[in-house]
């Protein structure tokens, strides 16, 4: 049984077009004992927005000035709109804040570029975690989903297996970080783009077919960003749908281009993503990984946890 925790609702993206999973998703932890604040952020609409710009930007910045800080603070949805706020984020307060009362913030999507931002600006560990809408409030809510959520914000040390097709085999550890692949080219020469040297990098992305993950996998090679990593871990890339005219050009032919094109070690198949299935990664913490004969191992460490 989870213990009662304190979840603060936020919405930097896209408006909740969903309304009735936000509010399943509520009731859902609301019922397992959550409590569930700023309920606001789920109605909230501007245009394609959960609000206005200032609105969005002052449910981030008002992290710092809180009273009490809750347990959590979870993303209602993605979308797009983070980008927008990025340069008048008060990162100064939310790090002098945070680095004393931390806190579990989660989100994956559109949300991974506050997440990169916040670790390259602040040093911040965050969750790429399932959200309130897409995940909490599905109409057939997963139990893999929800169990790996828990176990990521509670336990100081813990390991996700997985089987996968990659060739590649041996150990390889760094700091684990990344998310959506859209969102983390989208920062590519800005100063919100964390420098991670040695690093073990995880993708995933929805609506994008193959020739644009590897477009967007390209611009991370050729300004050096992949060069730099042990490891890249692949979700799931999901409706990337091939034709006729693509001729067997499929995701697991961009794996094996880098691979073979820039010697790249590319580990694929974690349940990782716009799936009903995904682990919670914590982006910053540190990693160490081990494929053997098909069999990968992620051991994750260094992120803060939630008291049990």
């Amino acid at each position: 049984m989870t213990a009662s925790r304190r979840i603060r609702l936020i919405a930097p993206s896209g408006y909740c077009v969903n309304q009735a999973a936000a509010q399943r998703g509520i009731a859902r932890l609301s019922e397992a004992g959550h409590q569930v604040e700023n309920l606001q952020a789920v109605t909230r609409r501007f245009q394609r927005f959960a609000g206005d710009d200032q609105q969005r930007l002052d449910e981030i910045n008002q992290l710092a000035e809180l009273d009490s800080l809750p347990d959590i603070v979870m993303a209602v949805r993605g979308g797009y709109g983070v980008g927008r706020l990025l340069e008048s984020i008060n990162y100064p307060a939310l790090q002098r804040r945070l680095q004393h009362q931390p806190l579990a913030l989660c989100g994956h999507s559109d949300f991974t570029a506050l997440q990169l931002a916040l670790l390259a600006e602040c040093g911040l560990i965050s969750f790429s975690s399932p959200m309130l809408a897409g995940n909490f409030g599905a109409e057939i809510p997963s139990s893999f989903t929800e169990q790996h959520f828990w176990q990521a914000l509670t336990s100081e040390t813990y390991t996700l297996n997985w089987q996968t097709l990659t060739p590649d085999q041996g150990t390889w550890q760094g700091q684990l970080w990344g998310g959506n692949l859209a969102m983390i080219c989208s920062l590519i020469g800005t100063r919100w783009m964390p420098q991670i040297e040695n690093g073990i990098l995880v993708i995933e992305d929805i609506n994008e077919h193959p020739f644009r993950v590897e477009r967007m996998l390209n611009q991370l090679q050729q300004c050096g960003i992949l060069a730099r990593q042990q490891a890249i871990i692949t979700g799931s890339f999901s409706k990337s749908t091939v034709s006729d005219y693509d001729q067997g050009f499929d995701l697991d032919s961009v794996w094996q281009r880098l691979r073979a094109q820039y010697g790249l070690v590319v580990v694929s198949d974690l349940a990782y993503g716009h799936e009903a299935d995904t682990v919670t990664l914590p982006v910053g913490a540190q990693a160490q990984l081990n494929v053997s004969e098909g069999n990968a191992k992620l051991a994750i460490s260094g992120h803060p946890i939630l008291r049990r």
